[in-house]
């Protein structure tokens, strides 16, 4: 309880139900190894808290810029909901601090994993949603959302990576970039994908992400900047 508290502080609100928090806190791993609690994991506030979002950062972006059309503002809002923005989010409220985690995902370092901090901010959301209402979660995110949103656009974090390496892919080899699967890990509700972007046969970047065409895109991002050390040419790759 007074954990918390602590976080209640970071917050700047107090819970009216103490249990949607402790819900939004609790991870599976945890359950799974204390069956007998009375805790609910946090999936549930997820899928909610992951809605919630969605509509306040559009809402945001829609009053923010006026003039800027449909697809640049659906861009922003991937790159600002995306797994990595909110995990950072989490990050700076020190949400893993407070999770209840399993032993050993504890000690696997879950409180610093991206997937299960980005899960946790979605849930929290969730729950101060359910308790508050969206006015309070709207004043919570703001000024977390500013921030980020400068530093995507300052380094085009939104722009779709995959479509601009299809270009320039197929200006110089006429060949579409394919993208392949090359790992995974994590629990199912916060799996994590690593995908190499290739041209032919030859790899040209590598990404990690929460769902397969995150990952993609990243692995796009990653050739992107391989092209860039290259001067645009389609010359061997950097580390060849």
């Amino acid at each position: 309880m007074d954990n918390l508290k602590e976080l209640e502080a970071e917050l700047g609100l107090e819970f009216r139900d103490k249990s949607l928090l402790s819900r939004a806190l609790t991870h599976r791993s945890y359950l799974n190894e204390n069956p007998g609690t009375a805790l609910e994991d946090n999936e549930r506030l997820e899928f909610l808290g992951d809605a919630v979002l969605d509509f306040l950062v559009g809402a945001y972006l829609y009053h923010r810029f006026p003039e800027m059309k449909e697809g640049e503002l659906t861009s922003l809002r991937a790159a600002l909901v995306r797994t990595e923005t909110l995990a950072e989010f989490s990050r700076k409220l020190e949400v893993g601090h407070y999770l209840l985690l399993g032993l050993g995902e504890a000690e696997s370092g879950g409180r610093e994993r991206t997937p299960l901090l980005c899960a946790a901010f979605e849930a929290l959301t969730g729950a101060i949603y359910l308790d508050q209402g969206l006015a309070v979660v709207k004043n919570l995110i703001e000024p977390l959302i500013g921030p980020a949103l400068v530093a995507i656009m300052d380094d085009s974090l939104h722009i779709d990576a995959k479509s601009e390496f299809q270009v320039w892919a197929q200006a110089h080899f006429n060949i579409t970039p394919h993208y392949v699967v090359v790992g995974s890990s994590g629990p199912d509700h916060a799996k994590m994908f690593t995908v190499q972007a290739l041209v032919g046969d030859k790899v040209w970047g590598e990404g990690n992400g929460r769902s397969k065409q995150s990952a993609a895109q990243s692995a796009a991002g990653d050739a992107l900047k391989r092209v860039e050390a290259l001067g645009g040419e389609p010359g061997p790759l950097p580390d060849e």
